[in-house]
């Protein structure tokens, strides 16, 4: 793609296709995503949505109640609902928040983590065979598609919660 001049006759007709095929993977992406991660979910009792915010415990640590409303968009209640059905589980824990005494933070357990990762092994084993496929290059450009597309689904879900996608995140938990 890289290599066709901008004023090649056909490109834009190339270009409509091109975005039309990359928005149907995309889909196809999601589906089958949500559709992995309901069946991880159903192996161990869990739900997508307290998946989701284990896999958020366990790439950024421990976090605040607060800290999963603003990611999830869930209301304050069902965000203690959640936290409070994951530590009944066994796989979240409450902490004393380390500078203020007011707060806590929510944790996974080290035994929650080694539930559910062997459920990954092979899912990962396939991505890191895909990567192999890529130039560092390319990884990059995918990485900075990835993020940005990940960041404007953020905004469309917070207008989509009725929230507004620009405000800053204040107040405390």
């Amino acid at each position: 793609m890289g290599s066709e001049p901008e004023e090649t006759p056909g490109r834009e007709g190339r270009r409509e296709r091109v975005i039309a095929e990359l928005i149907d993977a995309e889909r196809e992406m999601s589906t089958v995503a949500v559709m992995f991660h309901s069946l991880i979910a159903a192996k161990r009792g869990l739900n997508a949505t307290e998946t989701k915010a284990l896999d958020w415990l366990q790439r950024e640590g421990p976090l605040t109640a607060k800290e999963l409303v603003q990611r999830s968009g869930l209301a304050p209640a069902s965000v203690t609902g959640l936290v409070d059905r994951l530590e009944r589980k066994g796989y979240v824990r409450r902490v004393p928040h380390p500078t203020d005494q007011r707060r806590v933070l929510v944790e996974m357990r080290p035994e929650g983590q080694r539930d559910l990762e062997p459920l990954f092994v092979d899912f990962l084993a396939e991505i890191e065979q895909l990567h192999e496929g890529f130039s560092t290059e390319e990884l990059e450009l995918i990485g900075r598609y990835v993020t940005e597309a990940t960041r404007r689904q953020r905004r469309a879900a917070a207008r989509l919660a009725g929230r507004d996608p620009d405000a800053p995140e204040s107040g405390t938990d």
